[in-house]
C-alpha cells in the first residue's frame, strides 16, 4: 500500500476507535461480550450437532441448501444455479466468505457481471487494481475523498465534485441501473440460527434488501457461523456492530427464514410476493473442520486490525484475501496450505497480543501464530535469515 493510503487508513481507524470507546466499556456491552464468547465456544464445540439441526430447519422452512467441502465445490454450485436462472448480472452484497472463494474473479471468467452493492466495495471494484479491502466493514477506509473522486470519474465517465453526497448518489444511480436486469442476488450471512433455520445479515446501506429481492437469493456462509438460536445470532451480530462501527445496532438487520410468500388470500400459501422465490444456502467448510477452534470464534468485527501495530504499518499485505491481519494468516493455513500461511505474513506478526486484548471474544491470535511458526518450520517454511542461522548452528555450533 502507498504511504498516503496507509495514512488515510490510520485516520479512519482512529475514527472507529473514538466512536466505539464510549460504549465498549458499558455494562450492557460487557454482559454481551461474556454471552457471545460462551455462544461461540459452545457452537464450535457442538458444530456437527448444530449443523444437522440447521439442515432439518432449512427443510422445514423450504430453504434449499448444499454442503461445500471446498471453495471449488461452492463455485460449482453457484455456476449451476446461475445457469438454471440464465443469469448474466449478479447483485452482490459485502461478504468476506465470498472474497474467500474468489467469487468475483471466478464469475468474471464466466462472463457474469458482478455488481457490488456496498458503496465501499463498489468503489474498490471501480478501482480495479490493488482493490483488496482494508477492513471488514470499511473496505475502502484507505482511500481519501480525492482518490475516490478520481476513481468514480474515470470509471463511470462522469464529472462529480469531491463531495461525499454527490459521489454516493452517482454510484447509487449507476448500481441501481446496472441491476435492472439482475435476477440473482448473492450474499453472506453474519450468523445462522440452527433451531429456527434463520440467517441473520446486518448492514447500514439497505443493500442486502436489494439483493434479497431478486428471483434467487444465494447465501454462502461458513459452518463456523452456526449458533443455536435466533437470540444467539442477534447477540453475535450486535456485538460485531459495536466493535466494528461504534454503534449499538446497524440501520438494518435482515432475518431470512425462507423464500417470499403470503397467505392473505383465503389463507392459501403463495410464493414469490416481493422477495426471492428461492433461497439457496451454501454451507462452506473450506478447511474450517480442521481449523484451530479458537480461530473460528471470530465474529468479523475487524477490531484486531484496527489496533494491530503491524497492520497499521503495512496495511492489507498482512493477511489472506479478505481475512486481514494475524487471524487471516492463521486461517490461510486451513483454507489453503502452509506455504500460503507463510506468504500471508506469518513472520510479520510481533506477537504483541494487542489483537487478543482488543478482540471481543479474546481469540489468542498471537499464541496461534506462534504455534503455526513452529509447524511451519517443521515443514520447511521460514525466513531466509532463519535458514542461515540454522545452517550456521549445524555447521559451526554458532548462529554466526
Amino acid at each position: 500500500m502507498k504511504d498516503s493510503e496507509l495514512e488515510t487508513m490510520r485516520k479512519s481507524f482512529n475514527t472507529v476507535k473514538s466512536r466505539s470507546n464510549s460504549i465498549k466499556e458499558s455494562p450492557s456491552t460487557q454482559r454481551l461480550i461474556s454471552r457471545v464468547r460462551e455462544i461461540k465456544e459452545y457452537s464450535i464445540e457442538n458444530n456437527e450437532e448444530l449443523f444437522n439441526q440447521l439442515c432439518e430447519s432449512f427443510k422445514r422452512n423450504d430453504i434449499d441448501f448444499k454442503f461445500a467441502k471446498t471453495s471449488e465445490d461452492a463455485l460449482k454450485i453457484i455456476d449451476d444455479l446461475l445457469d438454471e436462472y440464465g443469469c448474466t448480472t449478479v447483485a452482490k452484497a459485502k461478504s468476506n466468505t465470498l472474497g474467500e472463494i474468489n467469487l468475483k474473479k471466478h464469475l468474471a471468467g464466466e462472463n457474469i457481471d458482478v455488481v457490488e452493492t456496498d458503496l465501499g466495495d463498489r468503489i474498490l471494484q471501480l478501482k480495479k487494481t490493488d482493490n483488496k479491502p482494508v477492513h471488514p466493514t470499511g473496505p475502502a477506509s484507505h482511500l481519501n475523498i480525492s482518490n475516490i473522486t478520481d476513481i468514480v470519474n474515470e470509471s463511470l465517465d462522469v464529472n462529480v465534485s469531491p463531495v461525499p453526497r454527490e459521489i454516493m448518489e452517482t454510484v447509487r444511480h449507476d448500481v441501481l441501473k446496472r441491476l435492472e436486469s439482475a435476477n440473482v442476488g448473492i450474499s453472506g450471512a453474519n450468523a445462522m440460527a440452527s433451531e429456527e433455520g434463520s440467517l441473520v445479515m446486518v448492514h447500514n446501506e439497505g443493500n442486502i434488501s436489494i439483493v434479497s429481492l431478486k428471483d434467487l437469493h444465494i447465501i454462502v456462509a461458513g459452518i463456523d457461523k452456526i449458533v443455536p438460536t435466533l437470540e444467539d445470532a442477534i447477540s453475535v451480530v450486535k456485538l460485531e456492530t459495536i466493535f466494528a462501527t461504534g454503534s449499538y445496532v446497524t440501520s438494518y438487520m435482515n432475518v431470512v427464514s425462507g423464500p417470499s410468500k403470503t397467505a392473505d388470500i383465503e389463507k392459501k400459501l403463495l410464493k414469490n410476493m416481493y422477495g426471492a422465490e428461492k433461497v439457496f444456502v451454501i454451507l462452506l467448510d473450506n478447511g474450517r473442520s480442521n481449523a484451530t477452534p479458537e480461530c473460528l470464534y471470530c465474529i468479523g468485527c475487524g477490531n484486531c486490525v484496527v489496533h494491530c501495530p503491524v497492520y497499521n504499518a503495512v496495511g492489507n499485505e498482512f493477511g489472506f484475501n479478505n481475512y486481514l491481519g494475524g487471524r487471516g494468516v492463521a486461517m490461510s493455513k486451513f483454507i489453503e496450505d502452509d506455504e500460503t500461511c507463510f506468504n500471508s505474513g506469518l513472520y510479520m506478526c510481533t506477537l504483541c497480543g494487542l489483537c487478543t486484548l482488543n478482540c471481543p471474544v479474546a481469540i489468542p491470535t498471537n499464541e496461534i501464530i506462534e504455534n503455526m511458526r513452529k509447524l511451519s518450520t517443521d515443514v520447511g517454511f521460514y525466513p531466509k535469515a532463519h535458514g542461515v542461522i540454522k545452517d550456521n548452528v549445524s555447521k559451526n555450533d554458532s548462529p554466526y
